[in-house]
């Protein structure tokens, strides 16, 4: 059991010896690599990252099979404290304690792998200097949520530990109001319900997420129509009783309704697009990302317990598509 580490791959290769069969893969590795934590090696497994005999594992409950080669590729190390960069964002609350914003359409939330600056995070370090108490040692805002990089809206951040586990524990909870905005194609029937799918990786591509008949996470999403162009498009209202990755994204692309403008679950052009006037139908069709929008977000102040709650509108290019379709 003695793992290989290519730092030019960040690759560890690992070759199961009989005596581990059985255990789980996610002990099995954080054991075999002393440097990660079995969390850390859960969450990989779960991003798709590892492989046993060069098929894909995105199950840390899966035993181990004895000699059986896995290997497991870590992303690149991002430095511990981003630094402090002055990127505009509207501050819709801010206290000792949090930071209430409504975020652009691509800005991304935390540094990562080909985003390594430029984000949420390095904007907050800018704003917030040295008033900013800091999360875990560092002066660092506590992401409680995230959106995706081309979802614009309304986003609480910590800026203590107290109120990073407050508001970590409500979202977990599900002790919040929040809801979203979908511009998809398609008139959903029945014009109100829910769409039900557990969630996990695409087994055929895992940089996109499917509804999974094995080895996903239950997942729940709250829908309402709100207005409609005929059977072409229509305006939702989305609310989350669970928090899975990309979840309405997910759910409305597999119930046939994909969010307008979203490139990685609208892969073609919908039947529905012939019912649009030809201009109308350029302008959905070119819209360059998903047209989601975190509208509504409602919490508990994590030190006072006071009902916050902050509402926005849809940033001006879904404006555009909106009053286009008489939707605004």
């Amino acid at each position: 059991m003695s793992p290989q580490n290519t730092a030019e791959t960040r690759l560890h290769t690992i070759a199961a010896p009989p005596e581990a069969q059985g255990q789980r893969i996610d002990r099995f590795l954080s054991e075999a690599i002393d440097t990660l934590s079995r969390s850390r090696v859960k969450q990989f497994i779960e991003e798709g990252r590892l492989q046993r005999d060069g098929k894909l594992v995105t199950q840390p409950a899966e035993p181990v099979r004895p000699h059986a080669v896995y290997r497991l590729a870590l992303p690149e190390p991002v430095a511990a404290l981003p630094a402090a960069q002055s990127i505009p964002f509207d501050i819709l609350y801010e206290d000792t304690d949090l930071i209430v914003l409504d975020k652009p359409a691509g800005l991304v939330v935390h540094p990562a792998p080909g985003n390594e600056d430029g984000t949420l995070v390095n904007a907050l370090l800018a704003h917030c200097g040295d008033t900013l108490p800091g999360i875990g040692g560092e002066r660092r805002p506590g992401i409680v949520h995230r959106l995706d990089k081309d979802t614009s809206g309304v986003m609480v951040v910590a800026k203590t530990e107290q109120a990073l586990a407050t508001l970590s524990a409500a979202f977990a909870a599900r002790d919040l109001d929040r809801a979203y905005l979908a511009l998809c194609w398609g008139l959903p029937a029945p014009a109100h319900g829910d769409i039900e799918g557990a969630i996990g990786r695409d087994p055929r591509d895992r940089k996109r997420m499917a509804v999974v008949t094995r080895g996903g996470k239950q997942a729940l999403t709250h829908y309402r129509t709100l207005a409609n162009t005929g059977l072409a498009a229509s305006l939702l209202e989305c609310r989350l009783a669970t928090g899975r990755t990309h979840q309405i994204r997910v759910h409305l692309a597999t119930s046939g309704h994909p969010i307008v403008g979203d490139p990685v679950y609208l892969r073609r052009i919908p039947a529905q697009a012939k019912l649009l006037p030809p201009d109308t139908r350029g302008l959905l069709l070119d819209f360059p990302r998903q047209a989601l929008h975190a509208t509504r977000l409602g919490f508990r102040h994590p030190r006072t317990g006071e009902t916050l709650s902050f509402t926005t509108p849809p940033p001006p290019d879904m404006q555009r598509l909106l009053k286009t379709l008489a939707m605004a």
